[in-house]
């Protein structure tokens, strides 16, 4: 269908009231990315040439949302909430400039799959002029049955319309349609409000195709896909869905997951083959990690780069704008943020590595801060390659240390120190004969007196 037109027609201008939030509904997010945006990205990967994003008024969150992920999207506001027909017609304008295909979506639903809006185009691009997404219910009640006579959509009843025979349906409408852009405006500006809300329903499109002479079809989907969202409740059920497929997708790809339903990834989250994941890592949006990766319990990960047979945590966080380079090892309790570790360099405990660039084979000793702020400013600290900065120790950027360095353990290093030197900055070393006995037996004194006392 590559030769075909499509625009995508997404509805968005629900607020949500269940939500109990002051976010718009469409704008909460599942695994990383705003419902919203699963449903832009999953029609643009079937091939929408063009998208229409129908909101409310005064939500200019939801449309920034929308051109931040299709640049050219046009915006339309539904003012009156007057049904789903209505809403989609406030989208007048794209709609005429004539497209092949239009898919209507719903900004609430972020499970449907970019197959399954492609099989809801190929059946309008096979002669379908209505074609309505359906699913096989476990339990109907509630939802709009698809009537089928003589094997063809003849209708779409609402529950509390349809008659004893029609409840027995177990297809139920998922509220998705595919519809010929040829025919898409007349269709609409025909469909009626004489029901019990005055609201015009999309639903009511098949009826008015048949009674024109024109071909409707149904294309299924698996339950699971056409889950809608309307409180927190379901956003944490197809969160669940959400994860369980991208476990599963980075498994089959050669990702081994010791406790996968510990592991949480976001809908852009991109791991290499031999990936090894302990239990509790969670990636944050834009993290990109090669093979044969080792990646320790709670650790956290967001818009970073990973390069092979780099050894990550238990419990390390790597911030954006890092890349970690082949063969890096960074332990316990290590955060790294906005710096390049190149290839072989490690950082095995307890430190934090802001805004610095660190050259291959360094050792970055336990309890190491590189000091980037200075309370207004982010400043750099530059490290060679084969440098050996001693524990506890701290660099003051702006901050460059040549290579095969030795900075002594404890020092505060506030200038730059040059390739092969040995840099240290701390107090000369004094002892007061005595003086720690005195200390030590006074505070003993003080605590035992305290706890007889019951403090």
């Amino acid at each position: 269908m590559t030769d075909r037109t499509c625009l995508s027609v997404v509805l968005a201008a629900g607020e949500g009231t269940r939500m109990q939030s002051a976010r718009p509904k469409v704008l909460h997010e599942v695994a990383g990315l705003s419902m919203v945006g699963h449903v832009l990205r999953a029609v643009a990967e079937a091939g929408g040439t063009a998208a229409a994003v129908v909101i409310g008024p005064d939500r200019e969150d939801v449309a920034a949302e929308a051109r931040r992920l299709v640049p050219d999207a046009s915006v339309h506001v539904q003012r009156e909430r007057l049904g789903t027909a209505h809403a989609v017609l406030q989208a007048e304008e794209a709609l005429a400039k004539g497209y092949d295909d239009v898919i209507v979506a719903f900004g609430d639903t972020p499970l449907v799959r970019p197959e399954t809006f492609a099989r809801l185009r190929a059946a309008v691009a096979a002669g379908a002029d209505v074609v309505a997404l359906g699913f096989e219910a476990a339990n109907p009640f509630g939802y709009g049955r698809l009537v089928v006579e003589n094997g063809v959509l003849a209708g779409i009843v609402e529950e509390k319309d349809a008659t004893e025979a029609q409840r027995a349906i177990t297809l139920c409408n998922g509220g998705l349609m595919a519809l010929a852009g040829r025919h898409v405006l007349d269709l609409l500006k025909r469909i009626g409000n004489a029901n019990a809300k005055g609201e015009y329903y999309l639903t009511d499109i098949v009826a008015v195709a048949r009674a024109s002479g024109l071909t409707t079809a149904i294309v299924t989907a698996p339950e699971e896909e056409v889950r809608g969202v309307n409180d927190r409740v379901q956003l944490s059920e197809v969160e669940a869905i959400a994860q369980a497929r991208l476990r599963e997708k980075a498994m089959r790809a050669g990702v081994t997951m010791t406790a996968p339903d510990t592991v949480f990834m976001s809908f852009d989250t991109q791991l290499g083959r031999d990936v090894m994941l302990e239990p509790h890592v969670m990636f944050g949006p834009g993290v990109t990690v090669e093979g044969n990766v080792t990646i320790r319990a709670y650790s956290h990960l967001a818009g970073c780069h990973i390069a092979s047979g780099a050894i990550l945590g238990p419990f390390a966080r790597i911030r954006p704008k890092s890349r970690i380079g082949e063969g890096v090892h960074i332990g316990n309790f290590v955060e790294v943020n906005r710096t390049v570790m190149a290839a072989r360099a490690e950082a095995n405990h307890l430190a934090y590595l802001g805004d610095a660039t660190i050259g291959e084979g360094t050792n970055i000793g336990a309890g190491t801060i590189t000091c980037n702020f200075d309370g207004a400013d982010k400043h750099p600290t530059i490290i060679g390659r084969d440098v050996f900065v001693g524990s506890n120790s701290t660099l003051v950027a702006p901050l460059t240390i040549g290579d095969e360095v030795l900075i002594a353990a404890g020092s505060t290093i506030t200038k730059d120190v040059e390739s092969g030197a040995l840099a240290f900055g701390r107090p000369k070393q004094a002892a007061l004969a005595g003086r720690g006995v005195e200390k030590i037996r006074a505070n003993k004194v003080k605590r035992a007196e305290r706890k007889a006392k019951g403090g």
